[in-house]
């Protein structure tokens, strides 16, 4: 559901960009008063466990594709805040480095995935949650929530083409909502796969709204498992990813404004290829490995320096 380049207006792209700025600058705050050195490398992991879960393409009915947005995962990790940031590094690295979303689009790309997806997502999980607590209550909250945070994301998508005339609204909501229920099915199944997995070996992992920092986390565990799993899927599934169009792409085919496609910024791995490699399975499992380590990277070293920065702003010595 990444838009590209071509599909959004002028205007649109500006409100948007302002929107994720506006939606980031807060989250950034809030993440660096919740985290500290000892537990930002779990946004870190989270964010390379994202990238690479996202390159992993499913098939769906309809010969359309679709594949892990990770919005509600992370936030059921994370928290909200440090999903937002988290998704946002990771639609930022693939937007620059291969081209995945437009960077016209990029503000609408965050606002939609990592700012509305998430929220919405997670809202949804807390509000189930207080319904129906225990084991069961946690894989049916965060099933549903993930599922409706693509319905939304989409149907959101689908107002921001209508609104920039690149369809109809009448049209182009329908099409895109009914499209990623069906997606949002696998999006489900996922989440609910992998917290279940969580939950048995390390619940301490889940995020609790209390508002008091985390507790410490070993850096070798979390490092070490979470970006052993993040690589095993690069290297062993994004390689055999459904080349069927997504979602978006599959819409953007049947309503006839495919071919506004365009690229206004050149990236060096563009559709997740490798200069001098001719294997296209090789190339999606090194440049999967390439882009889930810099995610990593550029999460973690900028989670270290909001939380260091706000640490500066609120020591004693510079409030007087």
């Amino acid at each position: 559901m990444h838009i590209p380049d071509g599909f959004l207006d002028a205007k649109t792209c500006v409100a948007t960009y302002c929107l994720a700025g506006a939606g980031l600058t807060w989250a950034a705050r809030q993440t660096a008063a919740v985290w500290n050195d000892r537990t930002i490398p779990l946004v870190g992991v989270m964010s390379a466990f994202v990238f690479a879960g996202q390159m992993v393409n499913f098939p769906v009915a309809g010969g359309t594709s679709g594949h892990l947005l990770g919005g509600v995962l992370a936030a059921v990790l994370l928290g909200p805040a440090a999903s937002a940031a988290a998704m946002a590094t990771v639609l930022v690295v693939q937007c620059v480095l291969f081209q995945d979303g437009g960077v016209t689009a990029l503000g609408a790309n965050v606002f939609n995935l990592g700012l509305v997806g998430v929220w919405g997502g997670y809202l949804t999980y807390r509000g189930l949650r207080r319904l129906w607590p225990g084991h069961r209550g946690l894989m049916f909250s965060t099933g549903v929530a993930a599922w409706f945070s693509v319905v939304l994301a989409a149907a959101l998508c689908g107002l921001e083409l209508a609104a920039s005339a690149t369809a109809p609204l009448a049209i182009v909501v329908p099409a895109m909502t009914l499209a990623h229920a069906v997606i949002g099915l696998g999006e489900a199944a996922i989440t609910v796969a992998v917290l279940s997995f969580i939950v048995k070996v390390r619940p301490d992992l889940f995020y609790e709204p209390a508002g008091a920092p985390r507790a410490p986390l070993t850096h070798g565990a979390v490092v070490g498992y979470g970006l052993a799993g993040s690589v095993g899927v690069a290297l062993l599934l994004a390689p055999w990813a459904s080349s069927w169009p997504d979602g978006l792409e599959r819409v953007a085919e049947r309503f006839g404004f495919a071919e506004r496609t365009t690229a206004y910024l050149p990236a060096p791995l563009a559709d997740y290829s490798i200069p001098g490699i001719d294997s296209p399975a090789v190339a999606a499992g090194v440049s999967g490995l390439l882009g889930l380590l810099l995610v990593f990277g550029v999460s973690w070293l900028v989670g270290r320096a909001l939380v260091r920065w706000l640490r500066r702003e609120r020591s004693p010595a510079r409030m007087e």
